[in-house]
């Protein structure tokens, strides 16, 4: 039987991006995707999908061995502005859905990959090229079950040589999904207002600089530590990974490059002190030395991509 990949929390941001890679390398049929909520008739017709809750752990287990599932890329969570408002149940979402995943993973011998975040950094860790070991005291909920989860993906490694692998994201940009509810949005949510009105009101202060990644970076950096030979994987906390940072200025500048008239406000809401508190640029020099990783896309690259792909949709709907 042919083994396959799962990935659970297939309909966010990263997991919807995820499965169409991965069916791209692997061929459909052997990526699995699942998601709390129904998705579209056009991704339910493109491979294998069940509705699941990450915490309905017999569920996930007979998916496992129905399937003969080798990979599981767990991405069901809470983000951060979103989590701030159901505290418990971010918490048992984050934290309960990586531990039961980490039992499974030690009963049944799959490979593990479980994203962490620069939430994780808070106000007393180095902003400027935050290195990869440094003071991880998060300020939010979102970053304490990232670092709680850090702790016991490392754990799980030591103590029963469960096969995990993990990356502190930057902030995601890609065009695929609508904006989630995380503190790094307006990146996202700034082509959409740019291409629709020609204006955007940024609920980040103009000189917020913060770490950002293309999804198409994001992807490579996924698959790429999943690739790697076990060896090569030193760190089984989490690896920080970088691409580009810039501030809201910075990008609106950018897209003036291609929208001219673009104009853009300020209006720092709650979601400010989280930016604050986060670093402004990561070193990310064991992922580059361990596994080889490296980013494709900057700044200019990665606007340009966002506006022609945008464009398309808007005059496709």
């Amino acid at each position: 039987m042919k083994e396959s990949i799962l990935v659970i929390g297939a309909k966010g941001q990263i997991g919807s991006e995820l499965v169409e890679e991965l069916r791209r390398q692997n061929g459909e049929s052997n990526v699995i995707a699942t998601d709390i909520k129904m998705p579209s008739p056009e991704f339910l017709s493109s491979g294998p999908f069940y509705q699941l809750d990450v915490l309905d752990f017999p569920q996930v287990l007979e998916i496992i061995r129905k399937h003969n599932v080798k990979q599981v890329y767990l991405l069901a969570a809470l983000l951060s502005a979103t989590a701030e408002q159901k505290i418990k149940s971010a918490w048992r979402l984050n934290m309960e859905g990586l531990l039961g995943t980490l039992e499974l993973a030690r009963e049944e011998k799959f490979k593990l990959f479980w994203p962490s975040s620069i939430a994780v950094f808070g106000p007393n860790t180095p902003r400027e090229n935050t290195p990869q070991f440094t003071v991880t005291e998060p300020s939010t909920v979102y970053g304490i079950s990232k670092l709680a989860g850090e702790r016991w993906c490392e754990y799980y490694f030591q103590k029963f040589n469960v096969d995990v692998r993990s990356l502190r994201y930057p902030g995601l940009i890609g065009y695929k999904t609508e904006p989630g509810g995380g503190t790094t949005d307006y990146a996202v949510h700034i082509f959409h207002e740019a291409i629709r009105s020609h204006k955007y009101e940024s609920f980040l202060s103009e000189h917020t600089e913060l770490p950002m990644m293309y999804m198409h970076d994001a992807l490579k950096a996924t698959i790429g530590i999943m690739n790697a030979d076990a060896k090569q994987v030193k760190i089984r906390s989490s690896y920080n990974v970088a691409a580009m940072s810039f501030t809201p200025a910075q990008l609106a500048d950018e897209i003036r490059k291609h929208i001219p008239d673009f104009k853009i406000t300020y209006k720092p809401d709650v979601r400010q002190q989280y930016a604050d508190s986060w670093p402004k640029s990561i070193d990310d020099s064991c992922a580059r030395t361990d596994w080889k990783w490296h980013a494709e896309y900057d700044l200019c690259r990665m606007t340009e991509d966002m506006l022609v792909h945008i464009q398309a949709m808007v005059q496709h709907h």
